[in-house]
């Protein structure tokens, strides 16, 4: 599903974020990015979705080579794999519903296909109800809930999330965490930039671990291993 071969990432200024990886990341894998802060992570999973371009090196996304991938062909790119931020990205004078239906509308879907894909998808986050509330409407945990249904609604085989906890409380990434789970239990591939070593230590999944650059562990089933 996604393999980097011999990747490198150079900043202009002279920082080697990302030096020599080699990761192949199969199809259903549920995988933790993890690492002290300014390791590497983001940059590795923001190649993941041609946010950034590697200096050297190949990588493969369902046999796509997006390393060499036109501009023109990215947005082709991620109609096949889902987003999370951190700070979940929503449009603001959109509802829940029409931040969720937006996704399926740049891809032209019909509009009988639309809503039944959204409300699917906010009945599977827990949001039916409030598919009418616009974002600063909700609660934090609520907004992270329509920013995964935005990034599932049009069904991608990779969902890659960049500390999708990062700025919730305990319980609600609790909650969170049971979303990508079972996510991932319907056959879609998870990679997830995290610090949460309860979380990473409590669901034990594959763990890489990414230090000054570097792939310092890959392990099934592995720990968080730093002190958070």
């Amino acid at each position: 599903m996604i393999e980097m071969k011999d990747v490198q990432k150079m900043y202009p200024n002279g920082v080697m974020a990302v030096n020599g990886f080699n990761v192949r990341i199969n199809k259903g894998e549920f995988v933790y990015v993890v690492g002290p802060s300014g390791a590497g992570k983001s940059t590795f999973i923001k190649m993941m979705y041609r946010e950034e371009k590697p200096t050297k090196g190949t990588i493969l996304i369902n046999g796509m080579n997006i390393s060499t991938l036109k501009d023109h062909k990215v947005p082709f790119l991620r109609r096949h794999i889902g987003v999370i931020f951190q700070d979940f990205k929503l449009l603001p004078k959109l509802t829940v519903y029409e931040n969720v239906a937006f996704a399926l509308e740049v891809i032209e879907e019909t509009p009988e296909n639309i809503k039944s894909r959204v409300m699917e998808v906010l009945e599977l986050v827990g949001l039916k109800p409030k598919a009418r509330m616009f974002p600063d409407e909700l609660s934090g945990g609520e907004q992270q809930r329509v920013s995964i249904a935005r990034s599932i609604v049009n069904t991608p085989k990779v969902v890659i999330a960049d500390e999708p906890t990062g700025n919730l409380d305990p319980e609600t990434s609790w909650d969170i965490m049971n979303i990508f789970e079972e996510i991932n239990s319907r056959g879609t591939t998870v990679v997830m930039a995290t610090h949460n070593k309860d979380i990473v230590n409590t669901i034990r999944h594959r763990v890489i671990a990414i230090e000054n650059g570097q792939i310092v562990r890959d392990e099934q089933r592995g720990d968080y291993g730093y002190e958070s």
